[in-house]
């Protein structure tokens, strides 16, 4: 019997397709912006693979969208040892962050083996205060904007799967960044806590900095854009040299469209995009060092909708390609990622390729 104390933060991921890279104290504003909630369908995805490993699972939830909800959708009949301070029936957005921590301290009293929550770096922060020393193993279910610490698992399956099956343990950094600083470009990384994690592949890494020049890659794909062609360009550091090669100042952490030489749409959110969008339209993206994420992590403007109507370029580094091995996709549909899955060609250099498999 394994006992799994099992949390949500209803509003994580919802800034990423408006374009606001995050949703701490910025709700309001992505419910403007047309934002979803995308924490439950992500719990829901996690429940549905824990369930399907037939372990003898005992479920440990807070009240509603803080986790019942979803449980209950998944076939458990869960455990409820508490709820928001707005109540069983609060909303997604009267949730807090202190809801989260009072969960996790029930969580330890209940004296749970694993505790997994779903959400992105900030709730991690969250958990990891916490659970203090106790030295509990805890899991992440990736569904924030940002998910660098080496706590969540590749994606909500592997996570569920994780959880309900892993034999040893081992450390995991909790990494956050500052969401203000990360929206005017700049990002401000700390390191909050260790904690203890399953030891599993199926465990992301910690975002590493890009490494590296990336000029030959700019020039390369700087030579070969085509006329008529709507190029949406993803964030990052390599990215962001192509875009000053093609003669703008891009979003350093956001989606710029560019089209025959004009910049269309500056930190574009999805729906933008997607208007955006013309005949031919190609997607050049990086992965995340130390990650391998291609879609999913930090570009959630680049939704399954964007993606299926573009070409797909990746970029990257020798050195980033050497550290990574593989590449990785988390974009929601699993039907996308399923397609997406296989070998690709990677530009690494001027007129040099090389392939790298999507796992």
């Amino acid at each position: 019997m394994r006992t799994i104390g099992f949390v949500v933060n209803p509003i994580a991921g919802m800034g990423g397709r408006v374009g606001l890279k995050g949703t701490d104290g910025k709700l309001a504003q992505a419910r403007e912006r047309g934002a979803r909630p995308r924490a439950p369908d992500r719990a829901r995805e996690a429940l549905d693979a824990m369930a399907a490993t037939d372990t003898d699972v005992t479920l440990v939830t807070y009240g509603g969208v803080m986790g019942a909800s979803a449980a209950r959708e998944a076939g458990f009949d869960p455990e409820i040892i508490g709820e928001s301070e707005a109540g069983p029936d609060a909303a997604v957005g009267e949730t807090t962050a202190e809801d989260t921590r009072a969960a996790v301290r029930a969580f330890l009293d209940r004296g749970v083996d694993v505790v997994v929550f779903v959400g992105g770096d900030g709730t991690a922060v969250d958990v990891a205060e916490a659970l203090g020393e106790s030295g509990v193993p805890v899991f992440g279910v990736p569904a924030g904007v940002k998910v660098y610490s080496s706590v969540f698992g590749v994606t909500p399956r592997a996570a569920g799967r994780v959880a309900a099956t892993f034999e040893e343990v081992t450390d995991g950094e909790v990494n956050d960044i500052d969401e203000q600083a990360y929206r005017e470009g700049e990002v401000r990384s700390e390191l909050h806590a260790v904690v203890t994690v399953p030891r599993a592949q199926q465990r992301q890494s910690s975002k590493q900095l890009a490494g590296g020049t990336v000029e030959a890659v700019a020039e390369g794909v700087a030579e070969e854009v085509r006329p008529g062609v709507t190029y949406v360009l993803g964030p990052g550091g390599t990215v962001g040299a192509i875009k000053s090669r093609l003669g703008f100042d891009g979003s350093p952490l956001g989606v710029d469209v560019w089209r025959d030489g004009e910049l269309l749409v500056a930190d574009a959110r999805e729906d933008e995009v997607l208007d955006s969008l013309g005949d031919e339209n190609v997607i050049v993206v990086s992965p995340i060092g130390g990650q391998g994420f291609v879609f999913g992590r930090g570009n959630q403007q680049l939704s399954p909708a964007v993606i299926r109507q573009c070409e797909t370029e990746i970029v990257a580094s020798r050195q980033k390609v050497d550290q990574l091995g593989v590449l990785r996709v988390d974009t929601g549909d699993a039907d996308l990622d399923e397609r997406l899955r296989g070998w690709h060609r990677v530009r690494v250099g001027r007129f040099e390729r090389r392939l790298m498999e999507i796992v």
